[in-house]
């Protein structure tokens, strides 16, 4: 017989059941597979030597647990994923409305049916997946919502007295009895609604409306929490805070290497585009590098944070971008290439809090120079170190000289940004001083990473200020630096 076939408390007794509270089966569960060495956060990148082996100590010490961190930082998720560390089934009594224990009901409902019914008392079975209950916390959230009130339209069908405790309407929190209650951005709690945690937290019990009531509850506690709540828009007042057994304080990757494998795990890509479109590590690593220099930018509030979801919806609008182009061209697969950044403005305008001067700067223009900044680093990973110059480009320790001395000569080369595969390949090509360097510097790589290095190369000496680059509509043109300031010089005076 399964577990879940046992219907009376009878049957489950000579089963030899044995109740457990929540926080008993967690840490049971996590030791069985700490000592297995299964990993218990599957899919959490980063927090391996950190916030994972925290939260695990928590759990085996039974700790309610606070998540501090910025935005982006998986706490969520990883309170979702504490699910998984409980048992499968557990039994309730049937109808309860806070998953009474029959070996131990603690609600009017549960006691009487023990005692009417005995070991005849029926059970029925709650899986883990329906044992996590979270709620956001907003202004308009009030005591009846988490604890419960008063129900007048219940005690008037029922022909009960007001203090009669059948009559109350139970809120989220004991509804959530043996399972696991996540509070969302609990700052934003009204400071008089966390006062009312502090019972439920110290004593494991709940009041409502003065009765003389007690609900010893058994749940797991975890709230999240960002700290620029606590200045910007709400606090978590002292005595909950001394009330919470863990605080645990979450952060960003702390590499490049670890940013780009939670971004390439994040995204969600289609299967049609993953068919038709290849991305570099290259501009793997350049994505990144944006989120990085968004998050030491003088324009971006620093205090509210860059969210991974940044470069995550920057990595599926590169694909996305490349995507389309293929749709317009006609052809049947492309790689992305550096014209295609400017597709990610969207996904950095939307996800950065700007500071007064970024404000003034304008979130296109913040936008426009953290890609540029990437782009940048991206070079100088990538390239040859750029040596300082003379004027002509005549330095012979100056590996780019041969590509300067072209545009040097006024020429200037037209890059369309939907243009076809071959298109494309056959534009950069035509600067034979480009292709010549690529053979040198770039032989070890394939034939489409040596076009997109070469692109690379025009748009590092752009951000170098070596070469002039202009936008516009769909096209971006190189030009001589010097000639383009001339041009633009009488221009202005005609």
């Amino acid at each position: 017989m399964q577990l879940t076939d046992i219907k009376t408390l009878g049957q489950l007794k000579k089963n030899g059941y044995s109740p457990k509270n929540i926080q008993e089966e967690l840490r049971t569960n996590l030791i069985d597979k700490l000592q297995s060495n299964t990993t218990v956060f599957e899919g959490i990148i980063g927090y391996e030597d950190t916030v994972i082996p925290d939260i695990e100590r928590a759990i085996l010490s039974g700790h309610s647990i606070n998540l501090l961190g910025l935005r982006g930082q998986a706490k969520t998720r990883i309170a979702r994923m504490m699910v998984n560390l409980l048992d499968e089934y557990i039994p309730y009594i049937s109808g309860s409305e806070i998953n009474d224990d029959p070996f131990n009901p603690i609600s009017a409902f549960g006691r009487q049916t023990l005692a009417e019914m005995g070991d005849n008392t029926e059970i029925s079975w709650l899986h883990r997946n329906e044992r996590y209950i979270e709620k956001l916390a907003t202004p308009d959230v009030s005591v009846a919502d988490l604890i419960g009130d008063l129900d007048p339209v219940k005690a008037i069908n029922q022909k009960l007295s007001y203090s009669d405790e059948k009559a109350i309407h139970f809120g989220l929190i004991p509804r959530s009895n043996r399972c696991i209650f996540v509070i969302n951005e609990l700052p934003d709690l009204q400071a008089r609604i966390q006062v009312a945690l502090f019972n439920i937290l110290q004593e494991g019990d709940i009041q409502i409306r003065g009765f003389k009531l007690r609900l010893p509850l058994n749940i797991q506690f975890i709230f999240t929490a960002n700290p620029e709540d606590y200045t910007n828009r709400g606090s978590i007042v002292t005595p909950l805070k001394d009330r919470i057994g863990s605080q645990i304080i979450t952060h960003y990757p702390k590499d490049i290497e670890t940013a780009g494998s939670i971004t390439r795990q994040e995204a969600k890509l289609k299967p049609a585009q993953k068919q038709i479109v290849s991305i570099s590590p290259i501009l793997e690593r350049t994505i990144e590098h944006i989120v990085a220099e968004a998050r030491t930018s003088e324009f971006v509030d620093a205090k509210s944070g860059v969210s991974a979801r940044l470069s995550i919806s920057a990595y599926e609008m590169l694909v996305s971008a490349a995507e389309r182009r293929t749709l317009i061209s006609g052809d049947k697969d492309t790689f992305v290439r550096i014209s295609d950044l400017s597709s990610v403005i969207p996904a950095i305008t939307g996800k950065v809090e700007m500071v007064y001067e970024g404000e003034m700067e304008g979130p296109l223009k913040v936008a426009q120079n953290l890609i540029g900044k990437a782009i940048k680093n991206s070079f100088a990973e990538n390239c040859p170190p750029l040596e300082k110059f003379k004027k002509k480009g005549n330095d012979s320790t100056n590996p780019y000289k041969h590509i300067m001395n072209w545009f040097d000569d006024g020429k200037h080369l037209d890059l369309s940004v939907n243009a076809s595969n071959n298109d494309y390949e056959k534009t950069l090509n035509s600067i034979v001083a480009l292709r010549e360097f690529a053979d040198v510097h770039f032989s070890k790589y394939n034939s489409d990473e040596q076009l997109l290095l070469m692109e690379l190369v025009l748009f590092g000496l752009s951000e170098n200020s070596k070469l002039s680059k202009t936008a516009i509509d769909k096209h971006i043109t190189f030009k001589d630096l010097l000639g383009s300031m001339f041009t633009g010089f009488s221009d202005n005076n005609a």
